[in-house]
């Protein structure tokens, strides 16, 4: 699945130019941040259908990115990236709903393998949501107004 656009998370910026460049010649549309500061306020902004993300950075690390990201409920996956990798960081990420967690060094192909993966779950996760809506619609088109956001102004 070519054109899946991804988020880059992590403080080493050479690093991030390198990847975002790889994950570029492959058909990714990819960007990159260098704190998860920045991602937060990104992915306020934008949708992403993956996120690698490091889990050491100054500031806000990823354990605690990766909890604001699900905080802003968006459909999209996580991908823990990290060359400070334990396994009780593996677990606290995979508890806080981290796809999946490597550690650095790692082949580009695993990446991209990883990151098909995310996108594929982040997929059927999207399409079980809308024909949830569908039958909830069909079960009651009452609820058709849940659909849209409630404008709370009087007028």
């Amino acid at each position: 699945m070519k054109g899946a656009k991804i988020l880059l998370v992590d403080d080493e910026v050479v690093f991030t130019d390198n990847v975002t460049k790889l994950l570029t010649s492959r058909g990714y549309r990819a960007s990159a941040v260098n704190s998860g500061d920045s991602a937060i306020r990104l992915l306020e902004k934008e949708n992403f259908d993956v996120i690698v993300l490091d889990l050491k950075m100054p500031g806000m690390d990823g354990l605690a990115t990766l909890k604001e990201i699900k905080k802003i409920g968006l459909f999209t996956e996580t991908l823990i990236l990290t060359g400070h990798g334990s396994i009780d960081s593996a677990l606290e990420a995979i508890k806080l709903g981290a796809y999946d967690y490597l550690t650095k060094p790692c082949e580009i192909d695993e990446l991209v393998a990883k990151i098909e993966g995310a996108w594929e779950k982040k997929d059927d996760q999207e399409k079980k949501d809308i024909e949830e809506k569908i039958h909830k619609l069909v079960e009651s088109p009452a609820s058709a107004f849940d659909l849209f956001p409630k404008n709370k102004k009087k007028r």
